[in-house]
């Protein structure tokens, strides 16, 4: 077998609205048109796709408290210190990556975690 390219990721969500802000409009993920049946949103980054899916309750056990030690997905931005006031600014949490690399953790409106790095 030979994995040639990462297809999407998917993302557990409970309130669609909350988080197809946070993925829209905070992160600024182009949304883009799904067919499927059930609860959901689809967000393109570059050849990837994040699916939002609704479920009732999202699983939050993070066994470590070093948010990068946990599931996460991560995505490159072009300026890390503007991407960390927006968030802070819309009061999302924020954890400095404890590698000393430049780069961020936050949670979605489900505690889901989210690694913001500047390459």
């Amino acid at each position: 077998m030979q994995i040639i390219q990462s297809l999407h990721t998917a993302i557990l969500v409970t309130d669609l609205a909350k988080s197809a802000n946070f993925y829209g409009n905070v992160l600024g993920l182009s949304k883009i048109d799904r067919s499927l049946k059930y609860p959901g949103a689809w967000y393109q980054v570059g050849n990837y796709q994040i699916h939002l899916i609704v479920v009732t309750t999202v699983p939050t056990d993070q066994p470590d408290q070093k948010w990068g030690r946990n599931p996460h997905v991560a995505f490159s931005v072009a300026n890390l210190d503007v991407a960390k006031q927006e968030l802070l600014n819309q009061n999302y949490p924020i954890q400095v990556s404890a590698s000393g690399r430049a780069a961020l953790f936050t949670q979605d409106p489900d505690g889901n975690i989210i690694e913001l790095s500047q390459q």
